[in-house]
C-alpha cells in the first residue's frame, strides 16, 4: 500500500543540495538562501604519476578491447592447421609476469 503526500516541501537537507558545494548551513541562518560555495581560488594539482594513469587510461579507451585483425589470422591459422604453439614462448612470459608480480 502506497500514500501519496503532496504540499511538503522537501527537507532541509535535499534543498538546493545541488549548490551546496559540501557545505552545510549554521544552525540558526536562513535557510531559505543557498549557501555560497568556496573562493575560486582552490586548485588541484594531479602528480605526474596520476597525470600519466590519466593519459594511459585516455589512450586505452580510444583503442578497441579486442584486436579483431589478431584474432580473424589466429581463426583462419587454426581453420588451416598452421597454428603452432611455442611452449617455450609462453612458459617464459609466464616467468615474467610472475616476476613482475612479486612471484619469487
Amino acid at each position: 500500500m502506497s500514500h501519496k503526500i503532496e504540499g511538503l516541501p522537501p527537507p532541509a537537507a535535499l534543498r538546493g543540495a545541488g549548490a551546496l558545494g559540501g557545505q552545510v548551513a549554521r544552525a540558526g541562518d536562513d535557510r531559505d538562501k543557498p549557501v555560497e560555495a568556496a573562493a575560486a581560488g582552490d586548485s588541484l594539482r594531479l602528480t605526474g604519476e596520476a597525470a600519466g594513469l590519466q593519459a594511459m587510461q585516455r589512450e586505452l579507451t580510444a583503442q578497441p578491447a579486442v584486436d579483431q585483425t589478431r584474432v580473424q589470422a589466429v581463426r583462419e591459422a587454426l581453420a588451416a592447421g598452421t597454428y603452432r604453439v611455442d611452449p617455450e614462448a609462453i612458459a617464459s612470459a609466464m616467468l615474467d609476469l610472475d616476476a613482475r608480480l612479486g612471484g619469487r
